[in-house]
């Protein structure tokens, strides 16, 4: 977003065989160091070793999950599980993979199927079937890995958590763009927290009135490794208009003199020991964020799940700190088919949004080059009706994030054979 630490989850939809272009695929064997601070993936790759699979193989939803544990994310093709953390790997690897795999191997000769398994809650975890584990490591910031899943493609996990997949990553990105860019009547100046995966940049890219994108992430390892890997986001990363800081976003607000005229806060997840939750509190919104914004400026970020069981986790939360720092603020949702769930964003504004689903859709003709895939102005406004529980949550909501009173989401994620 679903993203990394600073970063950070219709029509055109693809059938789940299809993949985006861009995700490079890298070998069979994979060798995984036992240092901690290995991320850096190996710099050769054969094209096309992993196939996607013509299996429908949609997520299921596993209740009475054990207790959550460390991240582990094993190596598929050898067949062994190792912690992200840094749990011990033995030397020749080699010998036990071809131990494993034999062991793994059917009467019928077929491998026994893999999962990456993302804990939701305490009884409740999603399971996607794999083909394989293509990379995993820890910069100093946070647990990274990619994975190949038969149902999603190629997908971005960062601290156990799906931030991305190939298939339906149009629909988080599109939504976390274009609402606030076409809301604004002549952004030319967009600041990006996090998005170090590439794909918010990209579309903001796509607006032919920007002229700068500055964005900003922590973690240098996962830029580096998404600009290589990721190359959907080539253009983006290698654009003239964009400037790519590695820094904390809150650090360089401050220290920047420029206003935006949009915000975006493409940040990971509040999860317990993770440095983002400072990003969703109100005295970055009303002292740092706010005062960097141009005259008609508008905020937006991703706010987590925002389901009717899950959307008091944070949606709600988020949504009413805003609403004590600016003067209108607007919620919206969309269904993210590999984050099962409904996700939510939230923009913010001093001025009203008041544009109707037919000037949407012709600010989309004139400015944005290409068709969106998702976004249409009817379907913008409609996403901004909640359903009745939703709704009744943000009215009702009380509880404003602070430094020493945040909400965190639940949840880790596993890789392994079943």
């Amino acid at each position: 977003m679903a993203g990394l630490v600073e970063s950070t989850r219709c029509a055109g939809r693809r059938g789940h065989s299809e993949r985006r272009a861009g995700w490079r695929q890298q070998p069979a064997t994979i060798p995984l160091s036992a240092t901690k601070s290995s991320s850096v993936a190996p710099a050769s790759y054969t094209e096309d070793i992993y196939r996607a699979s013509e299996l429908d193989s949609s997520p299921a939803l596993c209740g009475f999950a054990s207790s959550c544990g460390k991240m582990v994310l094993g190596s598929c093709e050898e067949g062994i599980v190792r912690d992200m953390n840094g749990l011990e790997n033995s030397n020749g690897y080699g010998h036990q993979a071809a131990a494993a795999k034999q062991q793994l191997e059917r009467e019928d000769g077929e491998d026994e199927s893999k999962w990456y398994e993302e804990e939701i809650d305490d009884d409740l975890k999603i399971c996607y079937a794999l083909n394989s584990v293509l990379h995993r490591g820890t910069s100093k910031y946070q647990e990274i890995a990619l994975i190949d899943t038969k149902h999603f493609g190629k997908a971005l996990i960062i601290d156990g958590k799906m931030q991305s997949t190939e298939v339906d990553e149009f629909i988080y990105h599109e939504s976390l763009i274009h609402p606030p860019l076409l809301f604004h009547p002549d952004p030319k100046t967009v600041f990006i927290m996090g998005g170090g995966e590439g794909s918010a940049a990209r579309e903001v890219l796509r607006h032919k009135t920007v002229e700068r994108v500055v964005m900003c992430d922590i973690d240098d390892e996962v830029v580096e490794f998404c600009r290589t890997y990721l190359t959907v986001n080539r253009d983006a990363f290698q654009s003239q208009k964009l400037v790519l800081i590695i820094n904390d976003a809150r650090a360089e607000l401050e220290k920047n003199g420029e206003k935006f005229d949009v915000i975006v806060g493409d940040l990971a997840d509040p999860v317990v020991g993770g440095p983002c939750y400072q990003l969703y509190t109100k005295s970055f919104y009303e002292h740092v964020l706010k005062p960097k914004l141009a005259d008609q400026g508008i905020f937006v970020t991703q706010a987590g799940p925002a389901g009717v069981l899950t959307h008091k986790e944070v949606f709600s939360s988020i949504y009413n700190t805003l609403r004590h720092v600016f003067k209108h603020v607007k919620a919206y949702t969309a269904h993210v088919p590999s984050f099962a769930d409904t996700w939510g964003w939230v923009m913010a504004s001093d001025h009203p949004f008041t544009l109707n689903a037919q000037q949407i859709d012709h600010r989309i003709v004139d400015r944005i080059h290409g068709e969106l895939l998702y976004l249409s102005g009817e379907f913008l406004i409609s996403s901004t009706t909640l359903n009745k529980s939703v709704c009744l949550t943000l009215l009702n909501e009380t509880h404003v994030y602070t430094e020493d009173d945040a909400r965190f989401i639940y949840g880790h994620g596993r890789a392994h054979f079943a």
